[in-house]
């Protein structure tokens, strides 16, 4: 199994952005479908934002002109920017590589004044 590190997460406040990035080991997240998920305290992990092998792109109706999912390919990693943060997307964060159904450990967003 690949193991995925995500990085990136914190405290800030409504409006706010952060950027999250998820890594791996080995040259496979430039090339591989890739999908940033959140899951806050008590509710299912949702998927946010997906990128395929060939780059395009998906997200989840909360965060669309919100969020941006990229990666690259020369520096192996995804990233997740986030804008306009809401109280409600306060979660941890994780990253998924479907081709080997692994996921990181998590980075912890929390969003609040």
């Amino acid at each position: 199994q690949v193991q995925l590190v995500e990085a990136g997460g914190g405290l800030v406040q409504p409006g706010g952005s952060l950027r999250l990035s998820c890594s791996a080991s080995g040259n496979i997240l430039g090339t591989n479908a890739v999908g940033w998920y959140r899951q806050a305290p008590g509710k299912q992990r949702e998927l946010v934002a997906l990128i395929t092998s060939g780059g395009s792109t998906n997200y989840a109706d909360s965060v669309k002109g919100r969020f941006t999912i990229a990666r690259s390919s020369a520096k192996n990693m995804v990233y997740l920017q986030m804008n306009s943060l809401k109280p409600e997307d306060t979660a941890v964060y994780y990253c998924h590589l479907y081709v080997r159904d692994s996921w990181g450990q998590g980075t912890q967003v929390t969003v609040s004044s």
